[in-house]
């Protein structure tokens, strides 16, 4: 065994017992926090009507259908447009759902609606600039190719568990606009698989409007300025904060197996700018927690970048 495959073993067998470890730490008050988060989830959306819209975020179906229903998934443009959901929100683009996959019986739940990021050909009535729609019209084909790509293997998985017969699955995918402003669009793509116990992961695409460009975290700084140091910082200092008032919060940061510990973002870390236009740092479950804390975000406040924003 060479050094690289040692060092990949070794990492691997740490996150397996890192998650083993921590998930034997859970008080009642944790579990109760757990459940608490899910019913949470459960309510986050609602549709246009106001009717709320639950959104199954659970280990199993929560109802026992017998029979099986499925609605075969959409991919006519005709067809996507008739089940736009969202009109404009933002000045230069529109969401529609692209695709539904629904599949329920009593084992087996699936609830996937692919979203689709759509450029408006004007603006205020006003034809766009030439080179932010070539930009937009590129950014947001990328986006959604790549969205297409991730909900097609999640589905693909979804139907050979079902042709094993694995047991027990739930798999939802659904979407939210975080941010719609004449300078910026957010969509977070929100995905959640569950076979006994369940895992919740988020995508953030965030689009320059005022260039068409996608969005870096690197783009929102002065170009040769080190942002990396000071929101890695504020980060440990709001997970130290929270720890120190809640003894149900728990971050790796002081962990005595130094690998487990945060460190700093990179450049690939999730982000998205919130409404106040500050830095918004969104990490998946197990990346700086353990499992029970979920998906965490922090927001860094303003002063904390504003010396080194453009």
């Amino acid at each position: 065994m060479n050094d690289r495959e040692y060092d990949s073993d070794l990492q691997n067998a740490l996150q397996k017992l890192k998650i083993k470890y921590f998930s034997q730490q859970m008080t009642e008050a944790q579990v109760a926090q757990l459940h608490q988060k899910i019913e949470e989830v459960k309510k986050m959306e609602q549709n246009r009507q106001g009717k709320n819209q639950i959104v199954k975020f659970a280990a199993m179906a929560a109802a026992a259908v017998i029979g099986i229903f499925i609605v075969l998934p959409n991919t006519s443009g005709t067809i996507a447009h008739a089940m736009e959901q969202i009109p404009v929100i933002g000045q230069l683009v529109k969401v529609v759902t692209f695709r539904n996959y629904e599949y329920e019986t009593e084992r087996n739940m699936a609830e996937i609606e692919v979203p689709e990021i759509q450029p408006d050909e004007k603006m205020d009535g006003q034809p766009q600039d030439s080179t932010v729609k070539e930009n937009l019209d590129r950014t947001t084909a990328e986006i959604n190719a790549e969205i297409q790509s991730i909900t097609d293997n999640l589905i693909k998985e979804f139907e050979t568990n079902l042709k094993e017969e694995q047991g027990y699955q739930d798999v939802i995918v659904k979407s939210e606009v975080l941010m719609t402003t004449p300078e910026y669009f957010t969509l977070k793509l929100i995905c959640y698989q569950g076979a006994g116990s369940g895992y919740e992961w988020n995508y953030f695409y965030t689009i320059d409007l005022t260039t068409g460009e996608r969005l870096q975290i690197k783009d929102i700084f002065k170009e040769g300025e080190d942002y990396i140091t000071p929101i890695s910082d504020e980060i440990k200092r709001q997970m130290q904060e929270q720890m120190d008032s809640d003894e149900n919060v728990y971050y790796w940061l002081n962990d005595e197996i130094e690998e487990w510990n945060f460190k700093a973002i990179t450049d690939e870390t999730s982000f998205y700018l919130n409404e106040n236009g500050n830095v918004v740092i969104a990490f998946n479950e197990g990346d700086v927690a353990p499992m029970y804390m979920g998906t965490v975000e922090f927001e860094i406040p303003a002063e904390v970048t504003k010396e080194i924003r453009k």
